[in-house]
């Protein structure tokens, strides 16, 4: 793992805060202005690597992406699961035969291999059992191996796949920390956001070659050195927005294929933050078993952030 965050961010609010202690006023300074310029600053760099910190963290929890195992394409109506040679869906962690996966008509049950220990939303499974997919919301996680394992049933692009994660997942034992521009202020920035028509969907393909419709409530639009820049936004959390983008430093400095970026819900006069210091990698650039959503050709701009995380370096 790498040097401590925590040890980070003390560092950082401290060596920022004595700056602003040792300034010494020149002709015409206004110190008062400088105090509360070191103070902000100092907050914002203490509130980012905060935010960082929760970010990694999530990142390697046993349920984060670097716990993912396998990513497997649902193609017969009948797949034995496990980890023995021969399965049609073979786990990399687990038990040897850990039960058979049925589906059809857009419905999945999974049925327990005799003997093999499975939980269902915390509930033991002694027999067979219906799966929900992702289609409508959140999935059903089917847990195996003293908990320790789960899978759970995705649909992309009208596909079908078995996610699998488990605890002891190469890409979270050997994660490697992750690495930043310096943070700035600078880079946060407000910008405007012009609703959509109710109902507008955009094409968004994903990492494996799939095409989806996907809701698009509208449009941000923001400036940075004289020029603007519109980007196309999708849904996100608690009415934010979710963007997608890829910039001048996609494959020079950041992940190539481009980084996500999250925002709070526009306000009445549709004003939005975009803090590019918090731009983060998708998915996939940690693990090969995610479907990672692409930027739309609208969201590939001709500008360098240098802000956010850079493309993530596994452990060698």
């Amino acid at each position: 793992m790498p040097v401590s965050i925590r040890g980070i961010v003390c560092s950082m609010v401290v060596a920022l805060l004595l700056a602003g202690c040792d300034a010494t006023p020149g002709p015409g300074d206004d110190t008062t202005a400088r105090a509360e310029q070191t103070r902000l600053d100092a907050e914002f760099a203490s509130r980012t690597q905060v935010a960082r910190m929760a970010r990694e963290e999530a990142l390697t929890a046993p349920d984060g992406w670097t716990g993912l195992t396998g990513l497997h394409r649902i193609e017969l109506r009948s797949h034995f699961i496990g980890s023995a040679p021969g399965s049609g869906i073979r786990l990399s962690h687990g038990p040897a035969r850990l039960g058979l996966l049925q589906s059809g008509d857009g419905a999945y049950a999974f049925m327990p291999e005799r003997g093999e220990a499975a939980t269902l939303d915390g509930a033991p499974v002694s027999g067979r059992v219906t799966l929900r997919s992702d289609r409508d919301g959140a999935p059903d996680w089917l847990a195996f191996d003293e908990g320790r394992g789960a899978l759970s049933i995705i649909e992309r692009g009208g596909i079908a796949f078995v996610r699998v994660r488990h605890a002891d997942a190469e890409a979270r034992r050997r994660f490697a920390g992750l690495e930043y521009w310096p943070i700035d202020r600078a880079w946060r920035i407000e910008a405007r956001f012009t609703p959509a028509a109710p109902g507008t969907r955009i094409e968004i393909a994903n990492i494996l070659g799939l095409i989806e419709p996907t809701v698009s409530p509208g449009t941000v639009r923001f400036e940075r050195d004289g020029a603007t820049y519109t980007l196309q936004a999708l849904e996100g959390a608690d009415g934010g927005l979710f963007l997608i983008l890829a910039d001048r430093t996609s494959g020079r400095g950041s992940y190539s294929a481009g980084r996500y970026l999250d925002t709070a819900a526009p306000d009445a006069n549709g004003r939005v933050v975009l803090d590019f210091n918090r731009a983060y990698n998708p998915p996939c650039a940690f693990t090969a078993f995610a479907t990672c959503p692409l930027p739309p050709d609208g969201n590939r701009l001709d500008l360098a952030i240098e802000a956010g995380e850079k493309a993530y370096r596994p452990a060698p």
